[in-house]
Order: C-alpha cells, then sequence, then structure tokens
C-alpha cells in the first residue's frame, strides 16, 4: 500500500535536485562581470549517503551535492534522500506529541523522501535561500511539508516582492487561500524567538500536511518546488555584479549567525535528521561555511 505514491514522490525530489543542480552551476558558468568573476566557476561535490539500522540492515539512503567557493555560491548544499526504518523512543514520542497519531508505539515504521536547500552566497548583496520539500509516511498516516524562504542580509523591498509574488503564482491554481496561509505560517515558523525576530523577509512553510487526497497535496507540494528557481535565480542574477565594502561582509556573517542559531535550535528537519541517524554532514550542510557573533 502507497508504494507507487512514494515511489512518485522520491522520484521527484529526485528530479528537481537535479534541476537546481543544473541551474545553479549555470549560475557560476555565467558569472562573467562583478566580485568574484575571474575566479574559478564552482561545481557540486557529489557523495551518495547511507543509512543503517541498528541491526545493520540497509534503511535508505540519498546525495549530498555540496558546491564549495564558487564564483556566485559561498557554500550551498542540495541534499536529497529516501530514508526508512523505524522511529526511536523520542521519536516516537515527539511524532505522538505534535501529531497525536496513534499506534506509533506498537508499529513505529517510518518512511520520508525529501529535498533540502541552503544557499550561502559570496557577495553579500545576494540574499542567503532555503528550500526544501518532503513526504513521510507511517502505517498510521502520511503528510507532506516544505516551503522556501529568502534570507538576505541587506533586504530590497523589490526582490522581497519578486520572491513572494512568484510563490503566490505557483499556489493561487490550487486555491487563492494557500498563499496567505502558507505565508503565515512561514513568518511563524521561522521566527527566532530568543532573538525576537524572523530569520529573513520570510516565503512559504506547510508542515503535517494532509487534505486526504493525496494527488491534490502532492501537486501542491511540486509547484512548491517548481516556485523556487524562477523565484530566486532573477535575484542572483541581478545583484551578484554588485560592488560591497568590508561592512556589508562583515553585516553578511553576523546574519550567518543569525543563520546558524535557528538551525541548530528549532529547524525541526536538523533535529529529525540526528534523531533518526541520518549522515550528521548531510543534515547539518545548512551551516554556512563562516559566520559571527558580536
Amino acid at each position: 500500500m502507497f508504494e507507487t505514491e512514494k515511489n512518485s514522490a522520491s522520484a521527484w525530489f529526485r528530479q528537481l535536485r537535479d534541476d537546481i543542480v543544473a541551474a545553479f552551476e549555470a549560475l557560476e558558468d555565467s558569472h562573467d562581470t562583478g566580485p568574484f568573476s575571474d575566479a574559478k566557476p564552482g561545481r557540486f561535490e557529489v557523495k551518495e549517503t547511507k543509512r543503517q539500522s541498528e541491526d545493520g540492515s540497509d534503511a535508505g539512503g540519498g546525495l549530498m551535492s555540496v558546491m564549495r567557493g564558487g564564483r556566485v555560491f559561498e557554500k550551498v548544499g542540495v541534499n536529497v534522500s529516501t530514508v526508512y526504518g523505524t522511529l526511536g523512543e523520542r521519536a516516537q514520542q515527539a511524532m505522538a506529541a505534535r501529531k497525536g497519531i496513534p499506534g506509533m508505539t506498537e508499529d513505529p515504521r517510518f518512511w520520508a523522501s525529501g529535498i533540502s536547500l541552503v544557499a550561502h552566497m559570496q557577495n553579500p548583496h545576494v540574499p542567503a535561500v532555503h528550500m526544501n520539500t518532503r513526504m513521510f509516511w507511517t502505517p498510521h498516516a502520511w503528510w507532506f511539508g516544505g516551503g522556501s524562504d529568502l534570507n538576505p542580509c541587506i533586504e530590497y523591498d523589490d526582490d522581497t516582492a519578486h520572491f513572494h509574488d512568484t510563490q503566490k503564482a505557483h499556489l493561487d491554481p490550487h486555491g487563492p487561500g494557500h498563499y496567505p496561509r502558507l505565508k503565515e505560517w512561514a513568518d511563524e515558523y521561522f521566527y527566532i524567538p530568543h532573538r525576537k525576530r524572523a530569520r529573513g523577509v520570510g516565503g512559504i512553510f506547510m508542515d503535517d500536511y494532509c487534505t486526504g487526497d493525496w494527488k491534490a497535496d502532492f501537486a501542491l507540494t511540486q509547484d512548491i518546488g517548481r516556485a523556487f528557481l524562477p523565484a530566486f535565480v532573477p535575484l542572483v542574477e541581478k545583484r551578484r555584479v554588485q560592488g560591497f565594502l568590508d561592512a556589508d561582509k562583515d553585516t553578511q556573517l553576523v546574519h550567518r549567525g543569525l543563520y546558524a542559531e535557528y538551525n541548530l535550535v528549532y529547524d525541526r528537519g536538523t533535529k529529525f535528521g540526528l534523531e533518526t541517524g541520518h549522515d550528521p554532514d548531510a543534515v547539518l550542510m545548512s551551516l554556512p561555511p563562516l559566520a559571527k557573533w558580536i
């Protein structure tokens, strides 16, 4: 049961990964004017990740694709994975507390697949960005989650408007209520309580999303993924040519510290990946290469 759906979701996340990796390497190749344009174009290093159950049996894995020191991207990771097995006691408790799913203790099997992306940029005028979409299945329930949000250290109102407008255009065909609800969800989820501020300028986000119509929910999840490149790439192309000052780079490093705090303290994906024994390098690839605290 649900094998066809799981295979379809896993294949889609892999295709989205391939499309994004190709688009990002094309941005590296086309950057011939402005800061860092005289450097060598960056390329992704791809590593297969493996996961084992406690008894040593296969528990899935994926691909970790990381580019470091590019002309445009200082560090960007695009990970895709499909993992399965049984949830440990702490993960069971967290799942039961959040979703109220009966039967998790008796049958704690799970299957999860998704794509996760975080990009930290060379030029501080180019915003950092995060995107992920995922599907989760247990014998008791299934759901989708994910979204994307923009994290500029130097904010431009027109960049923010373009990012949000593109997402809205992709969500509106699924119903006019989706964009405002997912935008509000992102504003709540990507808020940093101990700093009393958002980590960026928002985007869209959903979690534990299940209407009972798998095809409709999967189609919405796909369009969240499809919105990413047209929302982000034009901003990169516009801002990567701008010159910047040392003070701008300093602002970027301080903002990255904020990003790291959020991912280590609050991000559910980070917690789930570490709890379920996934490759810690893949789980923590979202962390910036350099950051600063003052």
